[in-house]
C-alpha cells in the first residue's frame, strides 16, 4: 500500500471507529422511569419502627439520658405502630 491510499482510508477508518462507538448508545425507547430505581418500602414492623426511631433520637437527642431516650423510643414505636405520625 502506498502512503497516498493509506492517507484516503484513514478518514474512513475514523468514521468507522466512531460508528461503532455510536451504535452502542441506545437513542430510543423512554428507559426505565424514575421510580423504576427506587426500592419499594418494607411494611412496617416493630423492628424496623424501633429502628427508625432510635435512629431519630440519635439526631436529635444524643445529650439526653439513655431511659428518657428509651421512654422516646416506645412511644415513638407505638405512634408508627398505630400509624400515627412519630415524634423524630
Amino acid at each position: 500500500m502506498t502512503a497516498v491510499r493509506l492517507r484516503a482510508l484513514l478518514p474512513l477508518a475514523a468514521l468507522g471507529l466512531a460508528a461503532l462507538a455510536l451504535a452502542g448508545c441506545e437513542t430510543t425507547g423512554t428507559g426505565p422511569g424514575p421510580m423504576a430505581a427506587a426500592a419499594p418500602k418494607p411494611p412496617m414492623d416493630h423492628a424496623r419502627a424501633a429502628e427508625e426511631c432510635w435512629m431519630g433520637t440519635e439526631k436529635t437527642d444524643q445529650r439526653m439520658n439513655l431511659d428518657k431516650r428509651a421512654d422516646i423510643v416506645d412511644r415513638c414505636i407505638k405512634e408508627k405502630m398505630n400509624g400515627g405520625a412519630p415524634r423524630t
